[in-house]
């Protein structure tokens, strides 16, 4: 006991301060490390439903927590956090070729460059993301609203035939009221299933202007690109072994992600609230990702 009051004495003289002092710098580590753990615990609780929900995204879930139990760290903390405990989301690379652009089909012009976006249903974006289940792919046909980021129409298939994009199509156009339609441009790259006769005439019935990407450059159609990254990494499409259990899970996925995710590009709303608004939506997003090497998603 002497010789430990001794090493606290010498230690307390050696950097000129008191006890008092020692001891609570003391409580104040141990208290630092004990909310550390806290927080670690709870983004891996949050990561049991979301498997690779990035940094960013955590921070938002997690103010009301932080705040009730009085915890103060900031964004770029967190980071730091997860980043020693090797906790960040890292980027998928691989890719499968969704597209098939040489066909004899009509393509039609880019008209949404320097577009500006004020309302939901003035503009879709539709794309094609594939789906590892098992040791086979499935195929996700999403149309995404531009202003709320609202997935309105869906559908996943076993192929890249074109009539799981057309039912993806049907279900967009039904939950829209008809007079909301007019007007509306859809937005796609050149590929056959969106070129092709029936897919076409479904959008000139129903008034919605044609709008396709001019080139294979995803900045071309990058809100569809974004979403398609959300619901594959986010919800960790492809951990399951057969069709069926991949396919029950893309509807719910689908359904958290309308109403509970949020997005910086639509002020932190969810996309089912951004979609009842009007008017200039701000973004509140900045480029932490590159800052942190982390996959970094509107």
């Amino acid at each position: 006991m002497r010789s430990k009051a001794g090493n606290v004495q010498r230690v307390c003289g050696e950097f000129n301060l008191s006890r008092q002092a020692y001891y609570q710098s003391i409580q104040a580590e141990q208290a630092s490390n004990f909310t550390e753990e806290i927080i670690i615990q709870k983004v891996k609780e949050l990561r049991k439903i979301h498997k690779r929900r990035g940094t960013r995204k955590l921070f938002e879930d997690l103010t009301d927590f932080f705040t009730s139990n009085v915890i103060k760290i900031g964004r770029d903390a967190l980071f730091d956090l997860l980043r020693i405990n090797q906790m960040l989301v890292r980027r998928r690379k691989s890719r499968v070729i969704t597209t098939d652009s040489k066909h004899r089909y009509k393509k039609y012009p880019n008209l949404i460059r320097e577009l500006e976006v004020y309302g939901p249903n003035k503009l879709w974006v539709s794309d094609i993301t594939y789906v590892r289940y098992g040791e086979s792919f499935a195929y996700l046909s999403l149309i995404t609203d531009v202003y709320s980021r609202k997935i309105v129409g869906f559908n996943l298939s076993k192929d890249l035939k074109s009539t799981s994009p057309i039912r993806a199509l049907k279900m967009a156009i039904a939950g829209t009221e008809k007079r909301k339609l007019e007007g509306l441009i859809h937005h796609s790259d050149r590929g056959v299933q969106y070129c092709c006769d029936e897919y076409v005439k479904m959008l000139k019935d129903n008034c919605i202007r044609i709008s396709m990407t001019e080139n294979p450059d995803p900045l071309e159609n990058a809100v569809a690109e974004r979403v398609n990254g959300i619901i594959k990494n986010e919800y960790e499409l492809e951990v399951f072994k057969s069709y069926n259990e991949l396919s029950k899970y893309v509807v719910e996925c689908i359904f958290d992600y309308n109403n509970f995710r949020r997005h910086n590009s639509v002020e932190n709303m969810t996309p089912n609230e951004a979609h009842q608004q009007t008017g200039l939506i701000q973004r509140m997003w900045k480029n932490y990702w590159k800052q942190n090497n982390e996959t970094s998603v509107a």
